[in-house]
Order: structure tokens, then sequence, then C-alpha cells
């Protein structure tokens, strides 16, 4: 009976260790979809499909979400990450209103609820829920991306967060007064980001229990300026891909060098490949980018400056208009220091001397005690 429970308590062990050290979760794109008008009101319906790589949300979860004071808001707006689904809005709208709208319908399509903390988009995006900042953080980011002038608007006493936007004439789709703020001489349209999608708010209209309310203009100097990633967006069914990674060697020295390389397939030239890695199950960071030749091989030659753990590594691209990004399976990486090679090497060494003398003394303790033939007498 003891020996079941120790046997039983040692699996449990090692079932522990490996969903430590060993990343789980999928490994496939998430997929989202909404539905776009040709305008407010309109009869013409688009479906945007938009795929987004488990290596970009992982990114993204272990980015700080930390806000020291308001003007933080701004770091949760990611215009280069959410780049593909302004362009493919502006393939429909030829007006910056209506893309401004057919923006609103887009995070109008994600069910409200109460978040905390702070989101990125691309998190709010797969969780597929959120709340005013939010939804503002993810307007402000496909906005931005498509070449408006944004701001957002906080409101503190109401605990309330929208949009700014300037656009090239006062909204004609507003459906009753139009409300804006002036900020440094322009003129920002309130852009109200909960709702719904068919009948939600338009850009010009503003909630009645804001009307007379105080509000913080946020500027975005301090939004992301780039990103490892982007989501893939388009119109049709995006067609599937894969990548693959390999490694020059599972076990390295610090200091030393690693080579990974792999392939997109299908075979496609000059595409991004970002390399993602992390430490000891420390959050996802970026080791680097590189571009597939015409085979779509892809190499980065890593060296390894990271001190010694356990190290895991895949490899990951965006996708584009026609195909859905991928990630690669996560290779591990065991960096070993130098001083443990040294130690190692010193043990080993010990060791051998050891039996080395421990072998010297058993044949010189054989030879004393081997017995004297008698003498025969004469």
């Amino acid at each position: 009976m003891k020996s079941k429970s120790s046997k039983t308590l040692i699996t449990i062990m090692v079932l522990l260790m490996l969903f430590y050290f060993f990343p789980c979760g999928l490994e496939e794109a998430y997929s989202v979809s909404y539905q776009i008008l040709n305008k407010p009101g309109g009869s013409i319906y688009y479906r945007l499909n938009v795929t987004i790589q488990q290596s970009l949300y992982d990114y993204y979860h272990g980015k700080s979400h930390t806000l020291n004071s308001e003007a933080d808001f701004a770091k949760f707006v990611t215009p280069y990450a959410l780049k593909p689904i302004a362009d493919n809005l502006w393939e429909i709208y030829s007006d910056d209103e209506d893309f401004a709208n057919g923006v609103l319908m887009t995070v109008h399509q994600i069910p409200y609820d109460v978040t905390e903390p702070a989101r990125y988009p691309v998190e709010t995006m797969v969780e597929n829920r959120g709340d005013c900042d939010l939804f503002s953080f993810v307007a402000a980011s496909i906005m931005k991306a498509g070449g408006l002038d944004v701001v957002l608007f906080y409101y503190e006493e109401e605990a309330h967060m929208n949009v700014g936007v300037n656009l090239s004439h006062a909204p004609h789709d507003a459906r009753g007064q139009v409300y804006y703020i002036t900020y440094n001489n322009i003129k920002y349209y309130i852009a109200e980001c909960t709702g719904h999608f068919q009948d939600g708010w338009r850009v010009g209209e503003c909630p009645d229990s804001l009307k007379s309310a105080s509000v913080e203009v946020i500027t975005l100097e301090n939004c992301e300026q780039s990103s490892p990633g982007q989501v893939s967006a388009s119109y049709k069914p995006l067609t599937a891909s894969t990548i693959s990674l390999n490694v020059s060697s599972s076990y390295v020295i610090s200091q030393d060098t690693v080579t990974l390389n792999g392939k997109i397939s299908p075979a496609l030239q000059n595409k991004t490949v970002t390399i993602y890695v992390s430490v000891n199950n420390s959050p996802w960071k970026v080791l680097g980018t590189t571009t597939t030749d015409s085979h779509g091989r892809f190499t980065y030659v890593w060296n390894v400056e990271t001190s010694a753990g356990v190290c895991f590594v895949r490899a990951s691209w965006s996708g584009d208009y026609d195909y859905a990004g991928a990630d690669s399976p996560i290779q591990t990486i065991t960096i070993l220091s130098t001083f443990f090679i040294l130690l190692l090497t010193a043990t080993m060494i010990l060791v051998c001397m050891g039996i080395i003398i421990f072998i010297a003394s058993k044949q010189t303790q054989q030879t004393i005690q081997e017995p004297q033939p008698p003498e025969i007498p004469s």
C-alpha cells in the first residue's frame, strides 16, 4: 500500500513539473468575425474575418498592465497590431466619417463586461469582452492605424471613456446635435464605443450623461509605436498556413550561439517571421525578427546572452490578405552557464581521480595481503 502511494505521489510531482516547465495551451490562431455595414443604417453587409496568433496574445498578455497615471492609458493603444483591420475597412469606405463609424460598428459587437485591469486590444478581441476603456483602446487603435487624428476622452467622475476623432467635415450621419471637444484648436468629435451593432452610437453623438461632464483629453504620443506582429484580416475566409522551427542544439553554453531555422508553408517569400522567447517560464518576449527566402525558409542566429536556465522559443508570422498567420511548435533550449560547465568538469575530474585512487589503493592492499609461499626445508 505504501509503495503504491509513493508511486502515485511521484507521478503527481512529475506531472506538476511538466505543467510548470512546458507551456501549454492552444497554438492555433484565435478567430473572430464582425459584421460591417456600408454605412450607418446601410443595407450592404460585409463579414470581416480576423485571426490572432496565440503568440501575439501571449506577448500582450505578458506586458505590463500597470497604470501610474491617466497618461498611461495611451500605452494600450496599439495601431500597428490592428492595421490590417483598418486597411480592410478602407476598402469599403472612402470617407473618414464612414470609416470611423465602421470602427464603432466593429467594437459595438464585443460583449460588454466590466473588466479589470486594463487590457490591450488583442487581449480584448481574443477574450471577446470588455468595457468602455477597453473598447476605446480598440477603436482608437484602428482609427489611428487608418490615419485618423484620434485622442481618448476620460470622464473621471463618471468612470467612463470614449474616443475623440478629428474629421475632414462635420458628421453627416449623426442623429441630432453634433458634439465635439476642442483641444489645441482642433475639433475632436465624440465617438462613443459602447452600444449595439446596428443602432449604436455614431460619430458626433453623445450620451446624455456625458453632455455636461468634465473630460480630460489624453493624446496618443505615448501609444505603442511598433508591434512584433499583426492580426490577419480579410472579407474572405483565410487559408490556413503552417510554420516550422528547428534548433541547432537543445543544450548551449551562455555566450554561445544557436541557430534557429524553419519554413512557412506554403512557401511565401519576404514574409517577416518573429522569434519569441520565454526564459524560465517568464512572460514571452521578442527575441528578434527575420525574413523568408524564395522557398519560404528562414534562419535566425541567436547569440545567447541569457543566464542559465530553460528557454522556450517559437516562431510566428502574422499572415496576410490570403493566409492566416501561424505559430510554430515550442522548442526547448537548456542554457548552461560557464561556471556550471567548469564546476561540472572539475567535479568529473575529482570523481575520476577518486576512482583511480580507490582502484590503486585496492590493488596495493591485495599486493600486501597476498600470502607468501611456504619455505621448503633443505
